[in-house]
């Protein structure tokens, strides 16, 4: 199944659809009362789910409705994997040695997210603050049941979708200061959608092609085979000592093709246009304000 949050004149409102280009459906028509996608997270499994049907319902009208990232508001900071690639690995490390990773550990690191920008959203540009904007196409995990000391075999079943995120990055910010917290965090830095597919959609272990496009032009290209800590792994040794909640999202790491990557630096300006997709799940576009 294919849920989004759609903003229709009424509001906001959930809705699902039964293929990836397929027709959308308000879940409120087919019976399901919650109002924000982390409610139906918390309430709702991916068995129950299964039994909608969107059998003698009428689909939303294209052109009424607006995609609203899938988790507008996150409960809390996103959770993010750094240097998850090896190719980004070494990118990283010719930008700055402050991406150098001393131990062969997961880097995790986490960002504020106020509010999601949504599918076709302009994400400022922060002139007079940033100078080196970037892009990082991510697959993104939502867990849909939470946990805390959850074994690596048991983390598959935690699983309620996934989604597409795009880590964009200020790296004069990011490597400024000592954490990478302030360069990841500028309102509308954390693009994401245009949907939650559920877990159930994709074959586990979940091998993926990921890409990002920059005014047509491709930039990144890999597949989330290719990740050095598996989301199993990395989720599993977060969840030691710290509990991860019901909704809660893990960026799973970027491949190489960065603009911090190119020499010269490739950075983004305003009128530039980002695109984002992943396999099964779609395309995420935005443009720099």
């Amino acid at each position: 199944m294919y849920l989004y949050t759609v903003m229709e004149a009424r509001g906001e409102t959930l809705a699902a659809a039964w293929t990836q280009d397929g027709p959308l459906y308000r879940l409120s028509d087919l019976g399901v009362s919650y109002g924000s996608m982390l409610e139906l997270i918390e309430h709702m499994t991916l068995a129950e789910l299964r039994t909608l049907s969107p059998a003698g319902k009428t689909p939303l009208e294209p052109g009424t409705y607006g995609l609203l990232a899938p988790i507008p508001r996150p409960r809390q900071d996103v959770l993010c994997l750094g240097i998850n690639y090896a190719d980004h690995a070494a990118e990283s490390a010719k930008f700055s040695d402050t991406f150098r990773k001393a131990e062969p550990v997961p880097v995790y690191f986490s960002k504020r997210v106020v509010e999601a920008a949504h599918p076709d959203e302009a994400i400022p540009s922060y002139p007079g603050l940033v100078e080196k904007l970037d892009y990082e196409v991510e697959l993104a995990v939502i867990l849909g049941k939470t946990i805390k000391d959850c074994p690596v075999a048991d983390v598959p079943a935690a699983i309620f979708g996934y989604t597409i995120l795009n880590d964009m990055s200020a790296r004069d910010l990011q490597t400024r200061h000592t954490q990478w917290y302030r360069g990841k965090s500028l309102d509308k830095f954390t693009p994401m959608g245009p949907c939650i597919v559920t877990a159930d959609e994709i074959p586990w272990p979940v091998r993926l092609d990921i890409r990002c496009y920059v005014n047509g032009e491709l930039r990144q290209h890999s597949n989330t085979a290719q990740l050095i800590t598996g989301i199993a792994e990395a989720l599993s040794m977060f969840s030691q000592g710290t509990t991860l909640l019901a909704g809660s999202i893990l960026a799973t790491g970027t491949p190489s093709g960065v603009g911090m990557g190119f020499d010269p630096p490739r950075f983004l300006h305003p009128g530039d246009e980002v695109l984002c997709e992943i396999e099964k799940i779609g395309q995420l576009r935005n443009t720099i304000g």
